[in-house]
Parts: structure tokens; sequence; C-alpha cells
């Protein structure tokens, strides 16, 4: 499953805050690094400005628009709608002064500021041009992308966004851009979506939700991890006695903790029966931060020093 994932040019991790997003996140894009892919980590958040936890996740010290290097095979960059909007403007410009003047004047500052399309259009705007982007060899600067998006609604209403415009502008440099990108986050082949929850009732309803949605807008789901899964010590057989013994004696310490198996057991059967999508399980692990991340990533993908990746040309 993973190394499917790893032949994407994109990965777009949703999910509703609090699930773990950000740290599968940072732990995929560890993981490709590790089996020899070159990946770009990319946070898309709606405040530019800021820490990043992302960012520190990772060990990533420069958090801007600019691509930094934090280990062999990864990078990290913020996405910024202020960027995107210089890279379009510097391509619709004849030169590159008239787009650096056109960004200093206060006017098309607010402008471009004022409503949260514009907005949208730049962050998808400086992912496009990241990319597009090549080396001199011909090959792809950042091969495999990982994304990872805002919060739910944040990231569908940026999905959304291309098909607005579009009705609007189907035609000229800003229809053709948007078209791009809508072809690129609707191909199953470049782009996956992989959505975050835990096994819980309500994160399990929402993730449900949220793939509804994917669906309608034809953003293709590959994949949902079932984050933070207690592990279950018990067989069919030893549990079946372990009721039977609970129904004697009654009430036992540990009731809360069987009752959180059931829920588990219970909201991963329901998400997989009705995701329609393959389902992955990660273990509830005892450490946190970067070392989770980590964690997770060589439950991924262990190391491979000698890993090499056949990078495809455009």
């Amino acid at each position: 499953m993973l190394e499917a994932l790893w032949e994407k040019r994109v990965l777009l991790v949703s999910g509703k805050g609090g699930v773990g997003k950000t740290t599968l996140a940072a732990a995929l894009a560890v993981a490709a690094a590790r089996a020899g892919r070159t990946v770009l980590l990319a946070e898309l958040s709606p405040e530019e400005d800021g820490p990043s936890p992302l960012a520190a996740l990772v060990g990533a010290r420069d958090v801007g628009p600019r691509v930094t290097r934090v280990r062999p095979g990864l990078n990290f960059v913020r996405l910024s709608a202020a960027e995107g909007h210089r890279h379009f403007l510097e391509k619709a410009l004849p030169a590159r002064w008239l787009a650096e003047a056109a960004l200093r004047t206060r006017a098309l500052r607010r402008f471009l500021e004022a409503g949260p399309a514009l907005r949208e259009m730049g962050l998808m705007y400086q992912m496009l041009t990241l990319l597009r982007h090549t080396r001199p060899d011909g090959r792809y600067a950042h091969p495999l992308t990982v994304v990872d998006l805002p919060a739910t609604g944040h990231a569908l209403a940026l999905a959304a966004l291309p098909q607005r415009v579009l009705a609007l502008m189907p035609g000229g440099p800003i229809g053709r851009d948007v078209r791009e990108g809508l072809d690129f986050l609707q191909d199953p082949v470049r782009t996956a979506v992989v959505l975050t929850s835990l096994p819980e009732p309500l994160p399990v309803s929402e993730s449900l939700h949220v793939a509804s949605e994917l669906r309608r807008l034809e953003l293709p789901l590959s994949v949902a991890v079932l984050n933070r899964m207690p592990e279950d010590p018990f067989t069919v057989e030893s549990r079946a006695a372990l009721n039977r013994l609970l129904a004697v004696h009654g009430p036992h310490q540990g009731a809360h903790a069987l009752a959180r198996l059931d829920r588990a057991h219970a909201a991963s059967v329901r998400l997989r029966r009705e995701l329609r999508a393959p389902l992955l399980t990660l273990p509830e692990l005892s450490v946190t931060g970067p070392a989770l991340a980590e964690a997770l990533a060589e439950t991924f993908a262990p190391r491979r020093e000698d890993a090499l990746w056949q990078e495809a040309l455009p």
C-alpha cells in the first residue's frame, strides 16, 4: 500500500484537528525519504506567520515560503499566498521588475488579501509552481510532495476553489493555470488523499463526511489512516472468558479500558465497511513530538541507506 503512495507526485494529508494529521504528514515524508524518494514536505496553514508544529516535527529550522533542506532526501516549505501571487504576476507580466513593483503597491496587496478565494488561489499557484519545477537534467525537483492540509473546512474550500474559479473565468492565464491545478488534484495517478481519523465514534463520523465531500469534488481518496489504535491483548476466547467473569463479579477497575477497546473495534469496523477505501491502522505509541514522527516513519519504511528511486521525467 505504501509503495503505491511513494509513486504519486502529491500526497494530501487531511483530517480534523486533533487526530494526528500533522504528525502523520511528517512521518510519511520521513518514511518516503528513507525509502529513497526525494520529498518536499509542505505546510498549508491558514496562519502563515508564527511557529510551525510541522517544521518542529522534522527539525526544519527555516520556516518560510522558500524551500529549505532538512536532511538528505527531505526538504520543507511553508506555502504562502503572497509567494503564489508573486509567481503568477511574474509569469503574467512581461518583466519580473513589473511584478515586484506591482506587489509593492498597497492597493494591489489589499486586493489580493481581501477575499479567501484570492488567498487560496495564491496558495494553489505556489504549490503548482513547485510541482512544475524541474532540475537542469529535466527531472522533477520535487518528485514527491507531502502536503499537510489545514483543518478540514479550509482543505475542502481549497479543493473546491478550482471549480468555482473556472465557472467565472474558464479562459485566460488564470483559467488555464486553475484548470491545470484541478486536473492535477483529480488525477489518481499523480495525487492521493490520505484521510486521518481516530478510533472513536465522532472522529469516524466526521471522516466519513469528509470522504463523501472528497468524492463529490472528485479527489482521489487512496487510503484512510486510523491513528492511535489501542492494543488489544485478548483473543476471542480470552475476552469471552473475561466477560463471563465480569458478569459474575460486577464492574472492575479495567472496565474503562475495556470499553475503549470496544469503541475502537467498532469504529474500525464501521470505517472499513463504509469508507470504500483501504484502511491502515497505526498503533498507540508512548512517545510524542519528533520521536513519534520518527517511530511511525520506521513502521512505514525501515531505514534503507542504499535505497534508490527512479524519478520519472516530466
